[in-house]
């Protein structure tokens, strides 16, 4: 499991920007930075139910730290997470 990062600048609500992010992941992916993915004391990946549980509590900032670290970001920037399960792509609206 992977964390993939990628930064684009756009005009527009936080609806169009995730809509656009979507869009792009497919074409983004072979080319985006890799980020190792969060995992629990065992070692084992999270799963995306767990990552549902932070984000509804906006706690799932804190597993991007690494990345907003490399790429010097603002806190709490937009974000959009897509699933990439054996190499596909679940970017549904």
């Amino acid at each position: 499991m992977l964390v993939v990062e990628f930064r684009y600048e756009s005009e527009g609500g936080d609806d169009n920007k995730i809509k656009f992010l979507k869009s792009r992941a497919a074409e983004d992916f072979p080319n985006a930075y890799h980020f190792d993915a969060p995992t629990d004391k065992k070692g084992k990946f999270m799963s995306y139910k767990r990552f549902h549980k932070l984000e509804k509590r906006g706690m799932h900032f804190r597993l991007f730290e690494e990345i907003f670290s490399k790429f010097h970001l603002p806190e709490k920037p937009l974000i959009c997470v897509t699933p990439v399960v054996d190499g596909e792509i679940y970017a549904g609206e």
